[in-house]
């Protein structure tokens, strides 16, 4: 009885296992090709402002083709392409980009849209930012009085500019006043927060967090502020043909009217403004 039970067991769990084969032979037979994907290599601004969020699900859905979004510095994304590690570049340091194309590492370069970076602080304003019209004046100041200072300190286009307005300003920023975050621009916002200091963000990631810190914008609208996008097919990417279609998307008019259109209902006004031009 015993052995005869084993049998009937057996047998059950045999045509269980056997069930249990078929069915996944037959999922791997229906199981959709692997998908297609390419690597975006950016800076914080475009992923901390929820932009990328809006737009890669279009493309992806259009496109058939995946795309895997890394969030560095500037500076980082290029080197990523330098190394061949990305297939295009998004990122905001014109010197840069136009040195990268140059040295012969990407083509098919694009303008893609533009805003500007602010000098926010807090709301004392120890430093009296808020009576300079000008970076230069501002970032003396800051020096002058030694007031706190958070850098991004990255080798991101952010961290670029602001070493760009020191060198401005004349100055050469260092001692106890001026201190480096290391990280993106949302976590370099959050902690001049919380240390009641002040920093240089771009307009979009500002915008996206206002509602999570108390920081003020101090000084706008200064043409040295300029914060213009552009984006890069790397020359080295082994699948050259997906890249170019991700870089026409950037630049579709339907992406270029979505980019216009991102932010207006949350914050009253686009955090990017469109521009798309070839360079």
């Amino acid at each position: 009885m015993v052995i005869l039970k084993f049998l009937r067991s057996f047998g059950s769990l045999s045509l269980f296992l056997l069930l249990f084969l078929s069915l996944i032979g037959c999922n791997e037979e229906n199981a959709s090709p692997p998908k297609q994907e390419i690597i975006l290599a950016t800076t914080t601004s475009t992923q901390d402002s929820g932009l990328l969020d809006d737009l890669i699900p279009f493309f992806e859905k259009e496109s058939g083709i995946g795309v895997k979004v890394v969030a560095v510095g500037t500076g980082q994304a290029i080197q990523m392409g330098k190394d061949g590690n990305a297939d295009v570049l998004l990122v905001h340091n014109r010197p840069a980009e136009d040195e990268f194309v140059k040295e012969g590492y990407g083509f098919n370069a694009y303008d893609v849209m533009y805003n500007q970076f602010y000098l926010v602080g807090p709301k004392s304003d120890p430093a009296g930012i808020a009576l300079v019209h000008t970076a230069k004046d501002a970032f003396k100041k800051i020096a002058e009085r030694q007031s706190l200072f958070i850098s991004r300190g990255d080798d991101s286009g952010t961290h670029k500019k602001e070493l760009s307005l020191w060198k401005a300003a004349g100055i050469s920023p260092g001692g106890s006043w001026y201190l480096s975050s290391g990280q993106g621009m949302g976590d370099t916002l959050q902690m001049a927060n919380e240390k009641e200091a002040y920093t240089l963000t771009d307009e979009a990631t500002y915008l996206s967090y206002k509602g999570k810190i108390e920081l003020e914008i101090l000084l706008q609208g200064d043409p040295l502020l300029f914060n213009p996008y552009g984006i890069i097919q790397v020359k080295s990417s082994s699948k050259p043909d997906l890249a170019a279609k991700l870089v026409q998307f950037f630049v579709d008019p339907k992406t270029q009217k979505r980019i216009g259109e991102f932010g207006v209902k949350e914050y009253g006004k686009g955090l990017f403004v469109p521009d798309a031009r070839k360079r």
